[in-house]
């Protein structure tokens, strides 16, 4: 077929006597007239040697290519950043994860703008790089395709299936004298056998359920685990539809709606998902000049059952959600029950009820429970405001069976001063454990805290303390565990004020978190509060801290698609 590029971008180097020097380095690179005159399409992958989660995402970008060819345009691979939040974990390289997903969605835009390419198809597979992608699709609103790069097999270890959770809980057992060298040992060989992301219901695959339920991926194509080969028809498919929509012309902004958007906070609800995801769907939506920020996402939450029990808070990963159906079968759930919009289009060019028409609910299975029967009547995420939290704080409770907590503070201002307190059991039962200074602005990066969280269940104390944080946690941690609390310490937040001590309450049931101080109280300490200077004071992770917002907002570094003069896809 002939195409009319007269509205695509790619017209800017590929057409007309001006673009002979652009055509020249095409033909360079192998290129035949007649796919240099096709629509370019980006294929983008985190593709790296990082961790097992990335490291499958360059063989599926070539399925990506094919399906592309097959449809008459012409792909052109790129890659980007990750930063494995598995490596990043416990130390200072976990300042860089959460800037990584701003500059992972900043480098994509660059990329597809300085080269202008008419659509994009963008493959991830670690917790930030997934939302990264698609703030980026949003952003440039050329035709685009989400694809997860899969999740993991899960580990056995003594006949039980484990994933890197249960070995970042190891380190806790092995502290207490549970374990010993040689059983750690043991486990950290065989929890993790081969590529793919975290298998639970972490923050890699609540985003891979979120792509699906936002209407940016292929139905089932976040579902089957990364070895498998049907990943790669995936891929080829994904190829396809992309240029399918080019056709078509329907972008990522005619799909990211308020209303998908309330279906994306459903999927994480339904599943028990991330409370990360609390941080992306804001900036998704801030892409697009949404409003739709941590309060909007927990009010979806707090009304949407919990219906898949998944790992860190119910029983089973990823593999098995794909074995009984994958999210199409949840999604149908919500559908039935009246709380999905199944009017929301899709990347399929059909509506997600249209694509769910022919999914039928799996029997003799206790993954997925049905929506007459749900595990409980709200989702596995909740958010929570208060004296303590004027911009609010979310905690995940799937799985939780005490949804209230008092005790008194045991304040920390960095994760590792917490940490070791905790490796040397320098706690009590019943204590509150406040990380600050480690939100967006304060650590700088928003550092998640699993590896205090993972020692404390460890050491069998998980359900019988709580933490609460300006920091994140990761999608595996469980327990009363209250991230995103904001303001923030650094900016003179309610909990920068707080003191060995003093009373804090937290009632998961009610939405509120406080401390038992008079507002006359909390206004002399903070007459009395001082900013602190950080140690990164030039680079990327320096950078960060200038531009962030708050993390009830998304954590977001540019303004977004409210005060945009123009749209990539137009120009």
């Amino acid at each position: 077929m002939t195409w009319d590029k007269s509205k695509l971008v790619s017209r800017y180097v590929t057409e007309g006597p001006k673009s002979a020097p652009h055509r020249s380095y095409y033909y360079a690179m192998g290129l035949t007239e007649e796919e240099i005159h096709q629509p370019l399409v980006g294929v983008a992958t985190c593709w790296n040697e990082a961790a097992p989660c990335n490291i499958a995402l360059s063989r599926q970008a070539q399925s990506v290519k094919r399906g592309v060819v097959e449809s008459k345009a012409t792909p052109r691979e790129f890659t980007t950043i990750t930063v494995t939040d598995g490596i990043a974990m416990g130390h200072e390289g976990m300042r860089s994860s959460l800037p990584s997903r701003d500059a992972i969605a900043d480098t994509v835009e660059l990329t597809m703008r300085g080269h202008c390419y008419d659509a994009l198809v963008g493959l991830a597979g670690c917790d930030k790089s997934l939302p990264g992608m698609m703030m980026a699709m949003v952003r440039l609103n050329v035709p685009s395709v989400f694809m997860y790069g899969g999740s993991i097999l899960p580990g056995k270890f003594r006949g039980k299936d484990v994933t890197v959770i249960d070995v970042f809980e190891g380190v806790g057992k092995h502290a207490s004298g549970e374990f010993s060298d040689s059983d750690l040992k043991e486990m950290e060989c065989c929890a993790c056998p081969g590529s793919g992301a975290c298998g639970g219901q972490f923050t890699a695959n609540t985003m891979a359920c979120v792509s699906e339920a936002i209407g940016l991926a292929l139905p089932n194509s976040a579902g089957a685990p990364a070895p498998y080969e049907s990943r790669d028809e995936y891929a080829a498919a994904s190829g396809r539809a992309v240029v399918d929509l080019i056709r078509k012309n329907i972008r990522p902004r005619d799909i990211v709606t308020r209303k998908s958007l309330e279906n994306a906070a459903m999927i994480v609800a339904a599943t028990g998902g991330s409370t990360n995801a609390a941080l992306h769907l804001p900036a998704i939506a801030h892409e697009a000049g949404i409003d739709f920020d941590l309060f909007a996402v927990c009010d979806v939450m707090r009304r949407t059952p919990y219906l898949a029990s998944l790992k860190p808070g119910g029983k089973y990963v990823a593999k098995d959600l794909y074995d009984v159906g994958g999210v199409s079968v949840v999604l149908k759930e919500l559908l039935k029950g009246g709380y999905l919009h199944g009017d929301c289009l899709t990347v399929t060019g059909k509506t997600i009820a249209e694509n769910l028409q022919d999914v039928a609910f799996p029997e003799n299975q206790d993954v997925v429970a049905p929506i007459t029967s749900p595990l409980s009547m709200t989702g596995g995420v909740v958010g929570l405001a208060g004296n303590l939290a004027p911009d609010g704080a979310i905690v995940k409770i799937a799985g939780m069976e005490q949804l209230v907590f008092e005790g008194p503070a045991r304040c920390f201002d960095s994760e590792q001063a917490c940490f070791e307190a905790v490796q040397k059991r320098e706690y009590k039962e019943g204590d509150v454990l406040v990380i600050r200074y480690e939100g967006p602005k304060g650590g700088p990066g928003m550092r998640e805290m699993l590896s205090t969280t993972g020692a404390l269940y460890g050491q069998g104390m998980g359900g019988k303390v709580a933490l609460i944080t300006d920091g994140r946690f990761s999608g595996g941690t469980r327990g009363f565990c209250i991230g995103h609390v904001g303001p923030e310490a650094a900016v003179g937040g309610p909990i920068a004020l707080l003191k060995d001590g003093d009373v804090i309450r937290i009632d998961a049931e009610k939405g509120t978190l406080d401390v038992v101080l008079s507002s006359e109280e909390l206004n002399a300490r903070r007459a009395a509060w001082t900013p602190r200077e950080t140690m990164y004071q030039s680079g990327a992770i320096w950078k960060f801290a200038q531009l962030v917002g708050s993390a009830r907002k998304g954590a977001v570094t540019h303004p977004g698609g409210h005060a945009e003069k123009h749209i990539f896809a137009d120009l």
